[in-house]
């Protein structure tokens, strides 16, 4: 039934004349989001009033329904706790762009609730709100569609405004009132005091649809302005929806979670059921999350949209790990979520073994971190002292590096008798929150842009693309932005963006870059530096009129850079290299990132570890055999089922319509001979194609050179990480891959000249220096001893005799040009033979601290002291009870640390 719950839906408003069309990515391309939180963020600009046109679709759509796949963390310490908030989910929604408005949208909802032939939903059980003065959506309940007046209530913007704070604080975008639709599940799942929707404590009245009337566009200072045109944007939760449908307490008790709740189970021995599952509750929650964020190409990181994925990742671990499960799991788990939803969303079946991939290697992180972040809490717990209390940006810290939330901070801390700062915590967090979210600023520009950009659509239609066969045409300026102005002219010296009828620039997308070149006219021409392309599929030319004066209706002359056709080796290299690495390394393999330019190619893969040198050299050599085949490179338009039958490479992330652009390398037509048909052979079920003769078919919108030969040479630069599971290849071909040899050599024979070796003999060379360094280190070190040896037995440099303070004997003293390790066996060497109880000594800026046995035993902390010496000097450190060590940013202000010791132990300050 919950499968069909979908289908359902979709069909449902197929019949109303709307097109289905897929979810976006969970990678949201509004500037201001992470994450597309909602059905209506990849729509924005159609609000605004943009032609609506998909991509894949012919013709212009006013009615748009989808199911998206969405991701909020807002209540992120929530999922688990509660029995309705998710971190992942799907709304379902339906959408009109200046066509019907309120009556048919409430009409059309209460008809696929209630209807037998849809969901069947006793009407009786429906309850309605609707926004505080929204009269003509009362009027639509209640005469038109039929809702009894007791059943409609009325809130205000909290409840029935989206966004809730449009009306209090702008800007914000296209917002309006909304209207939602409660279910009554019954008084056995509510409390006393819950007597309608949004009253009281309890779970009765379950929102399961919301109807927003996005009619406003909410600018600076909070100004409510009409947009061009009234929009329907309804979403229908679909995992509440599910469990209403299955008479299910909640979605984890529905087939969406249960697969992996039970194998949770399994593992961990510990049954579901009551309190006590929280643990397999966001178990279940984070790790779908992170399946779908991997298989849209979000990756674990340490900043950004990457971050997020990582944090949830590391929820998971550890409630796993409280569970029992000391060992990575997570990464089986990934096959059970693949098993509730893969039907749906294909993308995770497909990525499934290189999903495993990265959620284990991240795992196995994870869980080395966790046991060192137990330890980490102790120390400062134990520095904390039993009464102490442990600052919310420490407990912050804790949360962000070493992934321990809140809750378990303060069940270690109360264990040592330590309290934690929450309101500390909770601002230490907001802070964070401010700076991920960004400022308002980028948004107001996204909105005003997008507007301007959105008439300039209205009226001309999209760009037409002419790069694939052209590098120069002739063309019309449409308009002139500069700033967020559309402009008449501009004159010499003028940054502007141009937009034109056609163009054969190519637009920045797919890791290619956008193309640069210049623009002529008569007595005037303006160099492009970039290109890019707008939502409503504008081309950008980003531009700086070099001489004379351009104005929107001028014909001009669009000549695009000859570096493009470095450009298109270097991506049509990058699809070999792909190919390349799933023959070697296997087909777990995909790519997770890419950079096209004329100089250099790099390309990011899921791969759980280094490359040895010797798959390197093996991939460098496979790529080089095929652009040495000198293959052919066609390109043609397929529907998408045609492209899955051809094997074709999709890549995570991106969202392809109904049609299609296939890449083919080494397709039938290229004949090779009997060597070259061996080349491709040699890719195996690498190259991603079901064709014998092909060594790559792949989905691509950029452009490529014609022949593999024509590629001329392939050489790898670097190899690195860029994350857990995830990495990185640099490399370069035909005259830059020339450039890179030529540089090296330069280096190489310059680096041997240096040395007074031939190049063949600089190996041995290194090596014979190599000896000699440890052997002088070694010597180094030796004569170093004994000089902290000599200094420490009463030499001049001896500055200060025991003395006694705070109840502790003490000897304070500096010595000349000692390192780190030569003043610990300083300070060990006056402890032992001074009989002090403690021990500070300083040379260029460093301080060391040695506490004895019987002194630790009386509440001295070396860690403690070095700290507070430290801190009147400019400096900071810490350490063991016994020993411990600090740095000075300024070695000149030692004396000024050595010399409040006797105070700071007459406080008590070094306990």
């Amino acid at each position: 039934m919950i499968f069909e719950l979908r289908r359902k839906y979709l069909e449902f408003f197929e019949q109303k004349n709307h097109l289905i069309y897929p979810s976006a990515s969970l990678r949201s391309e509004d500037p201001t989001l992470f994450f597309n939180s909602a059905g209506m963020v990849q729509f924005k600009p159609y609000f605004l009033g943009a032609t609506p046109k998909f991509a894949g679709v012919e013709g212009i759509w006013h009615r748009v329904t989808t199911a998206q796949k969405c991701l909020r963390i807002n209540d992120i310490e929530n999922v688990g706790r509660t029995l309705r908030h998710h971190s992942f989910f799907e709304m379902m929604g339906n959408f009109s762009f200046g066509d019907y408005f309120k009556k048919e949208a409430a009409q059309w909802a209460w008809e696929f609730l209630t209807s037998k032939e849809w969901l069947g939903l006793d009407p009786d059980r429906l309850f309605v709100t609707v926004y505080l003065d929204d009269d003509e959506a009362f009027e639509v309940w209640t005469k038109h569609v039929g809702v009894p007046a007791e059943r409609v209530s009325r809130w205000g913007e909290d409840e029935n405004f989206w966004p809730a704070n449009a009306v209090s604080e702008g800007p914000n975008g296209p917002c309006g009132p909304c209207s939602e639709i409660f279910f009554d599940r019954g008084p056995q799942y509510g409390s006393a005091d819950e007597t309608g929707p949004n009253t009281g404590s309890g779970d009765r009245y379950i929102e399961i649809w919301n109807l927003v009337f996005t009619q406003f566009d909410r600018q600076e200072g909070g100004r409510l302005e009409p947009l061009p045109q009234k929009n329907i944007d309804t979403g229908m939760g679909f995992e509440r929806v599910a469990a209403v449908m299955t008479d299910s307490e909640d979605a984890y008790a529905t087939a969406l979670f249960q697969p992996t709740i039970r194998r949770v189970a399994e593992l961990s021995g510990k049954p579901y059921g009551g309190a006590g599952s929280l643990s397999h509750r966001v178990v279940a929650d984070h790790l779908r999350a992170v399946t779908f964020c991997i298989a849209d190409g979000i990756m674990p990181a340490n900043d950004g949209a990457g971050y997020v994925v990582k944090m949830l990742l590391r929820r998971a671990s550890r409630h796993a790990w409280l569970l029992g499960l000391r060992e990575p799991v997570l990464w089986e788990l990934v096959e059970q979520v693949v098993e509730a939803m893969g039907e749906a969303y294909p993308e995770i079946k497909g990525g499934q073994e290189r999903i495993q991939g990265i959620v284990k290697a991240e795992e196995e992180q994870f869980l080395r971190t966790l046991e060192s972040g137990i330890q980490r809490v102790g120390q400062i717990l134990d520095q904390a002292g039993k009464g102490g209390e442990l600052p919310g940006e420490v407990a912050f810290d804790l949360w962000q590096t070493y992934g321990f939330p809140l809750d378990l901070t303060r069940d270690l801390a109360a264990e040592c008798g330590v309290a934690v700062d929450g309101v500390g915590f909770e601002a230490a967090r907001e802070r964070a929150r401010k700076l991920s979210r960004g400022g308002r600023e980028s948004q107001a520009l996204f909105t005003a842009a997008s507007d301007t950009l959105g008439g300039v659509a209205r009226e001309h239609g999209e760009t037409q693309f002419l790069g694939y066969e052209a590098y120069d045409a002739n063309a019309q300026v449409l308009a002139l932005i500069e700033g967020e102005r559309l402009e008449q002219a501009a004159g010499e010296g003028v940054a502007v963006e141009i937009v034109l009828d056609r163009s054969p620039f190519y637009p920045e997308g797919g890791g290619q870059i956008g193309d640069a070149g210049k623009l002529e006219w008569p007595g005037g021409a303006a160099l492009v530096t970039s290109t890019s392309r707008s939502s409503q599929g504008l081309l950008m030319h980003r531009a700086k009129i070099a001489r004379g004066r351009i104005e929107v209706g001028q014909q001009v002359r669009a000549v695009v850079d000859p570096a493009r056709q470095e450009t298109q080796k270097h991506h049509t290299a990058t699809h070999l290299l792909h190919a390349a690495l799933r023959s070697v390394l296997g087909k777990h393999v995909a790519q997770a990132g890419s950079l096209v330019a004329p100089e250099r190619l790099r390309f990011d893969f899921s791969h759980p570890q280094a490359l040895t040198g010797g798959e390197v050299e093996r991939i460098e050599t496979l790529v080089n055999r095929w652009i040495q085949g000198d293959f052919a490179v066609d390109w043609r338009t397929v529907s998408i089922e045609e492209a899955r039958e051809c094997g074709a490479i999709m890549l995570f992330g991106e969202k392809y319509g109904s049609e299609v652009r296939m890449v083919t390398i080494g397709s039938e037509g290229a004949s090779p001979s009997n060597d070259q048909g061996a080349l491709v052979e040699s890719a195996g079920e690498g190259s991603g194609g079901v064709d014998s003769t092909s060594v790559s078919v792949e989905l691509c919108g950029g452009t490529h050179v014609r022949r593999t030969g024509q590629i001329g040479s392939f050489v790898v630069v670097s190899e690195e990480a860029v994350s857990a599971g995830v990495r990185r290849l640099e490399a370069r071909v035909g005259m830059a891959s020339l450039d890179y040899l030529h540089e090296l050599r330069g280096t190489l024979t310059g680096l041997a000249a240096e040395l007074g070796a031939a190049p063949a003999d600089l190996s041995s060379r290194v090596g014979r220096l190599q000896v000699d360094l440890k052997s002088a280190q070694r010597e180094s070190a030796s004569l170093r001893d004994r000089l902290a040896t000599a200094q420490a037995g009463g030499g001049s440099n001896q500055k200060q005799k025991v003395e006694e303070a705070g109840g502790f004997r003490y000897l304070s003293t500096s010595f000349d040009g000692l390192d780190s390790s030569s003043l610990r066996t300083a300070a060990d060497n006056l402890l032992l033979q001074s009989g002090a109880d403690l021990v500070v000594a300083g040379s260029e800026g460093l301080l060391v601290v040695k506490v004895s046995a019987e002194a630790r035993a009386r509440g001295a902390h070396a860690g403690n002291l070095v700290r507070e010496l430290a801190k009147r000097a400019g400096g900071n450190g810490g350490g063991r009870p016994d020993m411990a060590q600090a740095g000075l940013k300024d070695s000149s202000r030692l004396p000024e640390a050595l010399s409040a010791l006797p105070e700071i132990l007459a406080t008590g300050v070094a306990g």
